[in-house]
C-alpha cells in the first residue's frame, strides 16, 4: 500500500495517521488556543473562501476558532508536527484544535445545497458581529495581491495544504497527513490541486520580492490588525427612514430634551452621574484645573508635559472644559473612547494639567495631563454628539519623549501640538534620506499645518517622521504610529543609543508598521553586523530594530538583512517581549536561507560583536560572529551561538 493510500485509510477509520488517538483535555485545548489565537485565526481568514468577502471572513474566522473547544474531555485524533520535540508543533492540545479550525474552515467553503440540512460553518456566525461597520486587514502591496489572487483560484483544500505547508512550515507529507484527518480525500480529485499548492507555497522569491510562505504572515492577512469602514450608507439612511413614527417620536422627544436652558447640557456626551463625593467633585471642576506658568519650562529641573503651558484660543471656555472633564469621567454610549495597550482610562484621581483647549480642523479639542496619562477630548463644533476620547500612558517621559502630541487627524492627515521648547519643525521622508527636510509651519499656539502620515498608509511608499529641534539646536526624529504621542527614533548600540538620521532608517522604516497602535515609546535601530557573501557576491548588512513600549513589557524586535543592491532589508527574525537587541540583553542572533547569483543556496547567520561562534543543527560551525553554510532551499536548519561569557544564544523567535 503507497504512503497516500495508508494516509487515506488511517483517516477514513478515525484515527490519526500516527496510528493512535490522544486524550485532549479542555483546559488544554482552550490554552493552546488562548496562546495561538492570532495564528490559529489567520490560518481560518486563509482556508476560508474568497467569496464570503474581506469583512464576512474576518468575523467567521474568529468564530471558527473560538467555536473550536470540545463541551468536554475528549479522544481526538490529532496530527503535530512530528518535526518538532516541544512548542507548539509537539503539543496535542494545538493540533487538535488546528484540525478543528481547518474542517470547519473547509465546510464553510461546501455550496448550501449539498446537504439538507447546512453546516453550522456554512453560515454567517451568530457572534461576534459589528454594526455599522466593515473590517478588513491592512491592504498589504503588489506581492501580497498576487498571492491573494492565487489562493482565490485554489479550492479550499489545496488553499488548507498552502497554508500548512507555509505559514505552519510543515513538510508536505505532514501537510498531507493533516488534511486527510480532518476528511480531505489527498488521493482524490484534489491530489494534484494539492500539490501544485504545496509546490507554490515552497516556490523560490522571485527578484527582489518575498516567497508565499513569507507573504503569509503579512499584515494583509492578519484578521486580528484590522482597518474599520463604514458600510453602505445610502441603505443605513433608507431603513432609517423605514422605522416610520418610531423614529419621529425618538426625534421629538430628542428636541424636547435639547431644548431647555441649558442646551446640550452642561456635561455634554457624559453618562449620568454616577457618585458624589469630594475628590470626584474637584476632578470634575474646570475652576481647580492646573495651568503651568508660560516660562516654566525654562527654570524646571524637569523638561516633561508637567511644565507645558496651558494654550490654545479656548483655554477659558469652561463649558467645554466641563465638557471634557465629565465624559473623562464617566464616558457615554456614543462617546468613542481609545487607550493605548497598558493605559488605564478610569476618570483623573484629582485635578488634572491643562495643556490645551481650541478648535483643530471641524473639532474642538482638550488636551489633558494628570502625571500619568496625556487624555485627548474632541467634540464636533456643532454639538457633543460623535465626542471622542483618547489616553496615552506618558509616565516617565522626558524631553525626547514630551516633544509632541497629536491634536488632530483627518483624511491621513496628523497635526500636532509641539513642546514649549521646540524652535522649529519639519517634515522628513525617511526614504528619502538625502532630501532636505520640509518646513512646516505652526501657529503661535504651537500647533504645526496637517501632513501626511504613515500611521494608515496602506503601502510603503514613503514614511514621513517629524523632526523636532530644540532652543539648544538638537534635533529629533519622532514618527507616528497611530497613537497620541509619537514615538522616539534613535539609532546605534541599545545601551548607548543616539539621535537617529534619516540615514538610519531609511532602509528600516517600512517595517515600523509592525509597531503600529502597540503603545511605542521608542525605536532603536541598530547595524549589529556586517558579512562577506560567498562567492564574491559582496557584502550584506545585518540589522536590529527595537521598539519599547511605555507600559515596560511588550517590546519587540526584528532582525533584518539588507543584500547588495538591495533597498529596503527583509526581516529575517522577529520576537515580542524578550530581552533580545534590547539595554538589558545588547546581543542579537539572526539567520536566512539566501541564494547566490550561480544557483548556490546557503544558510547566512550573524550576531552582535559578542557573539564568539555561529553553528547550524548539521554541525557546521564557524569562529566569529558570522556563518555562511552551503544547504538546500528545502532545509529549516536552527542557528545557535555563543557569547563570550559561554552562554548560549538563539535567534530571535
Amino acid at each position: 500500500m503507497s504512503s497516500s493510500q495508508s494516509t487515506k485509510a488511517a483517516a477514513s477509520n478515525g484515527s490519526a495517521p500516527t496510528g493512535s488517538a490522544t486524550v485532549v483535555d479542555v483546559e488544554q485545548v482552550e490554552a493552546a488556543l488562548v496562546e495561538h489565537y492570532p495564528r490559529l485565526v489567520r490560518l481560518a481568514y486563509l482556508v476560508l473562501p474568497p467569496g464570503l468577502g474581506r469583512n464576512r471572513r474576518v468575523l467567521t474566522a474568529h468564530a471558527l476558532v473560538q467555536r473550536a473547544l470540545p463541551r468536554s474531555r475528549t479522544t481526538a485524533p490529532t496530527v503535530p508536527d512530528q518535526r518538532r520535540p516541544a512548542g507548539r508543533g509537539a503539543d496535542p492540545g494545538y493540533a487538535y484544535v488546528r484540525s478543528q479550525v481547518l474542517r470547519a474552515a473547509l465546510d464553510a467553503g461546501l455550496p448550501l445545497l449539498r446537504r439538507a440540512r447546512p453546516r453550522r460553518a456554512q453560515l454567517p456566525p451568530l457572534l461576534p458581529q459589528v454594526w455599522g461597520l466593515r473590517l478588513f486587514p491592512h491592504s498589504g502591496g503588489a506581492d501580497e495581491l498576487a498571492l491573494d489572487q492565487r489562493l482565490s483560484a485554489l479550492s479550499g483544500p489545496a488553499r488548507a495544504a498552502c497554508v500548512l505547508r507555509g505559514l505552519e512550515r510543515l513538510t508536505d507529507d505532514e501537510a498531507r497527513r493533516i488534511l486527510a484527518a480532518v476528511g480531505v480525500d489527498t488521493d482524490g480529485e484534489h491530489a494534484e490541486e494539492i500539490d501544485a499548492a504545496l509546490a507554490d507555497a515552497g516556490a523560490e522569491a522571485p527578484p527582489g520580492g518575498r516567497n508565499p510562505a513569507a507573504l503569509l504572515e503579512s499584515p494583509e492577512f492578519d484578521p486580528c490588525s484590522l482597518q474599520a469602514r463604514p458600510t453602505d450608507l445610502m441603505r443605513r439612511r433608507q431603513h432609517l427612514k423605514a422605522l416610520g413614527i418610531a423614529a419621529v417620536a425618538a426625534l421629538v422627544c430628542g428636541a424636547l430634551l435639547g431644548m431647555p436652558g441649558d442646551g446640550w447640557g452642561p456635561d455634554g456626551a457624559a453618562a449620568p452621574p454616577y457618585a458624589k463625593n469630594p475628590a470626584a467633585e474637584a476632578a470634575l471642576d474646570p475652576g481647580r484645573l492646573t495651568r503651568a506658568a508660560p516660562a516654566a519650562w525654562k527654570k524646571s529641573a524637569r523638561t516633561d508635559f508637567a511644565v507645558w503651558p496651558a494654550r490654545g484660543a479656548l483655554v477659558d471656555d469652561e463649558g467645554l472644559l466641563q465638557r471634557a472633564l465629565a465624559v473623562w469621567a464617566r464616558p457615554g454610549k456614543t462617546v468613542r473612547v481609545s487607550a493605548t495597550p497598558g493605559t488605564v482610562s478610569g476618570a483623573p484621581p484629582g485635578p488634572a494639567q491643562l495643556l490645551f483647549a481650541g478648535p483643530v480642523d471641524a473639532a474642538r479639542v482638550v488636551l489633558l495631563y494628570d502625571g500619568l496619562r496625556v487624555v485627548r477630548y474632541a467634540e464636533p463644533l456643532d454639538g457633543t454628539s460623535g465626542a471622542a476620547l483618547d489616553f496615552a500612558r506618558v509616565d516617565g517621559a522626558g524631553a525626547a519623549d514630551a516633544g509632541a502630541v497629536v491634536v488632530g487627524r483627518a483624511d491621513g492627515n496628523v497635526r500636532y501640538l509641539t513642546a514649549p521648547w521646540v524652535r522649529d519643525t519639519a517634515v522628513q521622508d525617511l526614504l528619502k534620506p538625502t532630501a532636505a527636510p520640509a518646513a512646516l509651519r505652526r501657529t503661535a499656539d504651537g500647533v504645526t499645518d496637517p501632513f501626511t502620515s504613515p500611521a494608515l498608509a496602506r503601502a510603503c511608499d514613503s514614511w514621513n517622521t517629524l523632526r523636532l529641534r530644540d532652543q539648544e539646536g538638537a534635533a529629533r526624529l519622532a514618527t507616528d504610529l497611530g497613537e497620541l504621542t509619537p514615538a522616539h527614533l534613535t539609532a546605534g548600540r541599545p545601551d548607548a543609543p543616539r539621535e537617529a538620521t534619516p540615514a538610519d532608517w531609511s532602509r528600516t522604516a517600512c517595517s515600523l508598521a509592525a509597531a503600529r497602535s502597540h503603545g511605542v515609546r521608542a525605536v532603536n535601530a541598530w547595524s549589529y553586523s556586517h558579512q562577506a557573501l560567498p562567492e564574491g557576491n559582496g557584502e550584506a548588512e545585518w540589522l536590529c530594530t527595537r521598539a519599547e513600549t511605555w507600559r515596560g513589557g511588550g517590546g519587540r524586535a526584528l532582525a533584518q538583512f539588507l543584500a547588495p543592491g538591495a533597498r529596503t532589508a527583509a526581516v529575517a527574525a522577529k520576537s515580542e517581549g524578550g530581552p533580545a537587541c534590547g539595554v538589558r540583553q545588547p546581543s542579537v542572533l539572526a539567520g536566512v536561507l539566501w541564494k547566490s547569483t550561480a544557483g548556490t543556496w546557503y544558510v547566512l547567520a550573524a550576531g552582535s560583536k559578542d557573539v564568539t561562534s555561529v553553528s547550524v543543527t548539521d554541525g557546521d560551525r564557524s569562529t566569529g560572529n558570522t556563518l555562511a553554510a552551503r544547504t538546500t532551499k528545502d532545509t529549516r536548519p536552527e542557528v545557535t551561538g555563543r557569547l563570550k561569557n559561554g552562554d548560549k544564544v538563539r535567534t530571535l523567535r
